[in-house]
């Protein structure tokens, strides 16, 4: 009785969730799932800013900060993998929801979870018994840095299954329709990450004023300081308590797939799901990592020496300022794909199409918002992190050319995400590479190395680039002949796929 009781309870939140997207207004329904999920990334974004300001302020911050340069790219790997799967599962997850196919919903849950799982082992596999290596050897770190990079790293690859689990979770509930329990899961993440933080990273030794309460609190429970590798610690920690508490709330909670025994063996139609439609957005993310740090180097040959780095540090700091309107991009997004995604499992084709751009001129206007503020306040934004006069300058250089298109940024961002909601990740990787590859690059490395002008040549292709971009993803999204119709819209009930009989 109990069990029908609570398979009853989890069917009615499901179905609170799919009415909530398929009906109703678009604009109030995309703002009021996508707003948390927005305010989450921002809050994250925050969050990693203290983060950096909390190390920055040990004796050995400069050294410190070093190391967690080179052991970012490097757990960086994880995060993109992770970003694969869990595109896939929201599709498919919330294309099962609106076809009210509740065995698929618990199959690729936690078919996607196992996949995670294994890649999160052998990740920490590497981390345990080669982050030594790979920070000396591998990335050719030296000196005091690679002392501190080399433990760092191996907790954070060692405790992989940490963040490949988080965002999983995350990814599994937004495709249930969960958005604020999703966000919620982030935010509370970051918040023990920072309590944690001021505790294993001083200690009861010295630490700014704003956390002097923490020294007695360390001291009271035996913390002792552990620096840089403290952060770390802290990171690992503030990402397994939400991870277990997801795992609660998908296992046991009404609105998620109850877990049974017979998931736990692999399920072949699943799982190639899952592969085809991850490996595209796990390479999109490659290919735009890639070209940042291909614009670096050029900007770097070109207009920075050993004795004037100023370009170099203006533009990495408006590039971590930038990241906001790529995360804001990324909420729009989710509620994006979410939304395509169910109504396509419902057979509503028109929702599903008239969702994407909702969506994108919601972030359109927030992107706009904070594009304003960057050109207006430029120089106190970029002064708050260097006060030099000629960073400052080449910040609000490099904003008046480019924040102005940060609308067309970030409804590229989102359009791309509501593509992926179709099932269209492999599309949406050759529209990027197409624009990065055959424009952007290229003509960056024609401004900067053949004609060699003025690094404001470099900043409006930039430009140039977002809009371009934005273009060409609102023209492939507009075309009508890639979207899914009719039966097609079924794709996501694996059961066909699979061809089994009834299953929990």
């Amino acid at each position: 009785m109990d069990s029908v009781r609570a398979r009853t309870e989890q069917e009615t939140s499901n179905e609170r969730s799919r009415r909530r997207i398929l009906r109703g207004s678009l604009l109030w329904g995309i703002g009021r799932f996508g707003a948390p999920l927005v305010a989450g990334v921002v809050l994250h974004t925050g969050f990693n800013i203290l983060d950096l300001y909390m190390i920055s302020r040990l004796p050995e911050g400069t050294q410190a900060l070093a190391a967690l340069g080179i052991c970012d790219m490097m757990t960086a790997v994880a995060t993109i993998l992770s970003n694969g799967v869990s595109t896939a599962s929201v599709a498919l997850i919330a294309r099962s929801l609106g076809a009210r196919d509740l065995r698929g919903v618990r199959r690729i849950a936690w078919q996607s979870l196992w996949l995670v799982g294994g890649l999160s082992l052998l990740f920490g596999l590497v981390g345990v018994v080669g982050s030594e290596w790979l920070v000396r050897d591998v990335m050719g770190t030296r000196g005091e840095a690679a002392d501190i990079a080399g433990p760092y790293l191996q907790v954070m690859l060692g405790g992989s299954f940490s963040i490949f689990l988080l965002l999983q979770l995350v990814a599994i509930l937004r495709g249930l329709g969960h958005a604020k329990t999703a966000a919620s899961l982030l935010v509370g993440g970051n918040a023990l990450n920072i309590l944690l933080n001021v505790l294993l990273i001083y200690g009861s030794g010295p630490a700014p004023p704003i956390f002097a309460w923490g020294g007695p609190l360390a001291a009271a429970l035996g913390i002792p300081r552990m620096g840089a590798l403290g952060a770390a610690w802290a990171t690992l920690l503030a990402r397994t308590v939400p991870v277990a508490v997801g795992l609660w709330i998908l296992a046991r909670r009404r609105g998620g797939p109850r877990f049974h025994p017979v998931y736990l063996r692999p399920f072949g139609a699943e799982l190639r799901a899952l592969w085809r439609l991850g490996w595209p957005s796990s390479a999109q993310l490659v290919l735009r990592v890639g070209a940042v740090l291909f614009v670096l180097a050029l900007l770097n040959a070109a207009y920075t020496s050993a004795t004037d780095p100023t370009v170099l540090t203006a533009f990495s700091i408006c590039l971590r300022l930038e990241t906001m309107i790529l995360f804001v991009g990324m909420g729009w997004g989710a509620a994006a794909s979410t939304f395509v995604a169910t109504s396509l499992g419902a057979r509503s084709l028109g929702r599903a199409r008239r969702s994407g751009w909702v969506a994108a001129g919601l972030c359109a206007a927030l992107s706009f918002g904070l594009g304003v503020l960057y050109v207006r306040e430029g120089a106190a934004i970029v002064g708050f992190f260097d006060s030099d006069p000629r960073v400052v300058a080449v910040g609000q250089e490099y904003f008046g050319a480019v924040a102005w298109t940060y609308a067309l940024l970030g409804a590229g961002v989102v359009l791309s995400q509501a593509m992926a909601g179709a099932g269209a990740t492999l599309q949406s990787l050759v529209l990027d590479a197409v624009v990065l590859l055959l424009g952007v690059l290229p003509a960056a490395y024609l401004v900067t190395r053949v004609l060699m002008l003025p690094r404001g040549a470099l900043w409006w292709v930039l430009a140039a680039g977002n809009g371009v971009g934005a273009l060409a993803f609102a023209a492939y999204y507009a075309w009508g002949a890639w979207w899914p119709e009719g039966e097609a819209s079924q794709t996501s009930d694996l059961r066909a796929v699979a061809g089994e009989g009834p299953m929990p």
